[in-house]
Parts: C-alpha cells; sequence; structure tokens
C-alpha cells in the first residue's frame, strides 16, 4: 500500500492508498472502500463486459468527495480497485461456488444473502445484474485477490482506528458510499433520500453522532435517512465498537447530486457536496471529542 501526505499529489497505483494529515487533529478515519477505479487488465481480459458497463459497481469519484477530511486533520484509506474487481466491505470469504471451476473449502460462507445475490466479496455481477465474466474462475484467483488487496484494505483501517483511539480515546469510522439514484429506480427512489446514514440500527455509533449527524445534513437541505435501505455493510458492522470507543457510520451518497450515472462522469454538484462534506466530518469530530474520555481529549 502507499501512504500519501497531504502535500504530495503523486499517486502510484497500489491496491490500498492511505492519505495522511501533515497532523492529525480530528479523532476520524474516513474509508472509501468502493471507489477505486484502477483496472487490472488480467481482469479485464476475464470479463464479458465493457469498460463502461463494468464500471456501474463504483461509487465513483467518492474518494475526492471526502478528500476535503484530510485538510481537516482526518487520515483517509481508499481502495485503488475497482469493487467489481473485489469488495472490502464483504466478509472476506464471501463466495459464490457457480463461479468456480473446482470446489471451494467448506468454510467458505456460500450461504449469505450477498453471495446469493450475485455481490460477494468477489463479486458475479456489477449492480443492475450483468454477470462479469466470461468463464468460470479457479479458487486460487479469489485466494490471491483476497490476500493482496482485501487484507492490506483491512489492515489499514485497524491501524488508523488504533492509532486514532490511541491519540484521541475515542475513534469514529466514516464508511462512505454512493447510490444509484431515484432518477434511475435505484434503492435512493425507494428511500426518497439525497443521504442515508447507517449505524446497524444504533449497535455501531454512538446515538448522538447518528442525530447530530442526521440534523446537520438536514439544516443544509439534504433529504436524509437512517438505516434504509442501507443500514450499513461488514465494514460499519465489523468495526462499530461503541463500548470500545470505536464509532462506525456508513454515509450513502445519492449519485444524482454530483455525478451523470449514464457518461460515469462528473457533474455540476461536486463542489458543493464535498463541501457540505466537510462540514459534516468537522461537526462530528467535535461531537466526538464530547464523547472522547477526558484523559484522553485532544490537547
Amino acid at each position: 500500500m502507499t501512504a500519501v501526505n497531504d502535500k504530495d499529489t503523486t499517486n502510484v497505483p497500489q491496491p490500498v492508498q492511505i492519505r495522511r494529515p501533515r497532523r492529525q487533529t480530528l479523532p476520524l478515519v474516513i474509508s472509501s472502500p468502493h471507489s477505486g477505479r484502477d483496472y487490472p487488465p488480467e481482469f479485464l481480459a476475464l470479463s464479458r463486459l465493457d469498460r463502461l458497463a463494468i464500471r456501474r459497481s463504483e461509487d465513483a469519484f467518492v474518494d475526492e468527495l471526502a478528500a476535503g477530511a484530510v485538510a481537516l486533520g482526518a487520515p483517509m484509506v481508499a481502495a485503488t480497485f475497482p469493487r467489481a474487481f473485489l469488495d472490502p466491505n464483504r466478509e472476506p470469504y464471501e463466495l459464490d461456488p457457480r463461479m468456480f471451476d473446482s470446489p471451494l473449502p467448506g468454510w467458505v460462507n456460500s450461504r449469505s444473502p450477498r453471495v446469493r445475490a450475485g455481490l460477494g466479496t468477489v463479486p458475479r455481477v456489477v449492480a443492475g445484474g450483468a454477470e462479469i465474466y466470461a468463464g468460470k474462475l479457479e479458487p486460487g484467483v479469489a485466494e490471491e485477490r483476497i490476500k493482496r488487496y482485501y487484507m492490506p484494505y483491512h489492515d489499514a483501517i485497524v491501524a488508523l482506528l488504533d492509532e486514532t483511539r490511541a491519540t484521541f480515546g475515542i475513534a469514529v469510522l466514516l464508511d462512505c458510499h454512493s447510490m444509484p439514484s431515484g432518477e434511475r429506480g435505484g434503492p435512493a427512489a425507494k428511500s426518497r433520500a439525497d443521504i442515508v446514514l447507517g449505524d446497524r440500527f444504533g449497535h455501531a455509533c454512538d446515538a448522538e453522532i447518528m442525530r447530530i449527524a442526521a440534523e446537520t445534513l438536514r439544516a443544509r437541505g439534504y433529504q436524509v435517512r437512517r438505516n434504509d435501505p442501507y443500514p450499513g455493510g461488514f465494514i460499519t458492522e465489523h468495526y462499530g465498537r461503541p463500548d470500545m470507543d470505536i464509532h462506525a457510520l456508513q454515509i450513502e451518497l445519492n449519485r444524482s447530486l454530483y455525478m451523470n450515472e449514464a457518461r460515469m462522469s462528473r457533474g455540476a454538484g461536486m463542489a458543493a457536496l464535498k463541501a457540505d462534506l466537510e462540514h459534516l466530518f468537522g461537526v462530528i469530530a467535535n461531537q466526538a471529542l464530547l464523547l472522547a474520555p477526558p484523559a484522553n481529549a485532544a490537547e
């Protein structure tokens, strides 16, 4: 993986990019697991989809929208690999046996709802249901991706959360995603939401952090829903441990706010949404410091 200081904009392709502020002043860690757009040539050679269709699972540009947190004083970890290639917001071994040319180990989770939908750790389909692969894969392909891409992403989250909690006495993981717009008939149509906040129905995050996040966004004119239809995925559920002073909140952004979904291109709303997210990050950080054990409060 590569660690990038905020004064160094060089981006050498690596499985995981960590962006650090010159000095961490906020008890936040930002995660963008689905915004990667470095498509390995050997992966594209296995796919039946064209270059645009295979990007349908991307949370396109979310890493750019969330990058303002670094200047504010919080580190960010972002996947450079695409979600269609490997999904770090799953258990490490949620795999669909139908994708492989020989049996998988018995301990693999092959029956989760995500696997049945084709959206396991190594996805079978992209968003919308189009099949990714022209043929079956060797099980070793999945193992290699998990070791080379999945594990480094989660190692980075663990390291940053540990550092943050050691400094501030508390850490808040903000896991950032995007969702198809209601205009395309996606989940946002059901929720009628601009932004969906997920805390695993209160299990992953302190209630005051969720409350103030929702109120802050509504004050800025956004339609906000909690846990519907996105309560938070594996990252939110796995790392959110309020009893251990680690909180996790998933943030889903309606793509119509900032991009052209058909062309997979940036839209006019990018700058405004990025500024509003920076404001949100600051508010959440202030609330987190109020929850921190007094002896560990930041100087």
